[in-house]
């Protein structure tokens, strides 16, 4: 079963994606970015990763930037949530290797059907 790891500070993104995407795919979660990167450092490699962008301790695209700058996960397709769309913010995001930027709210089928084209 392929892993996705999602990083969101809202529990009930969580909760409903367990929902919509937990009988395809291991889905991994946390609300820190930095527990994310700990889980990450202990060797756990997702296929695909899902973060929001405006979350405490460390911004979504930080969390980008670090994944990317890394050898050992910069290969993994990166989806970024938003709840405000910024033209700027999603050209910056997709040119440091975001595969994906998705607004909230976000239908939960259509962010499956995205992450079909990337894992």
């Amino acid at each position: 079963m392929k892993k996705i790891l999602l990083v969101d500070d809202k529990a009930t993104i969580g909760r409903v994606l367990k929902i919509y995407l937990g009988t395809e795919y291991d889905l991994e979660y946390f609300e820190s970015p930095l527990k994310a990167l700990e889980w990450l450092n202990e060797g756990n490699v997702p296929d695909l990763i899902i973060s929001d962008i405006h979350m405490p301790h460390m911004r979504g695209n930080e969390f980008l930037y670090y994944l990317k700058g890394n050898e050992l996960f910069k290969h993994i397709p990166v989806v970024m949530l938003s709840s405000e769309e910024s033209t700027v913010e999603r050209i910056q995001l997709l040119e440091a290797g975001a595969a994906d930027y998705i607004l909230k709210p976000f239908n939960p089928l259509e962010l499956r059907a995205r992450i079909k084209k990337y894992i």
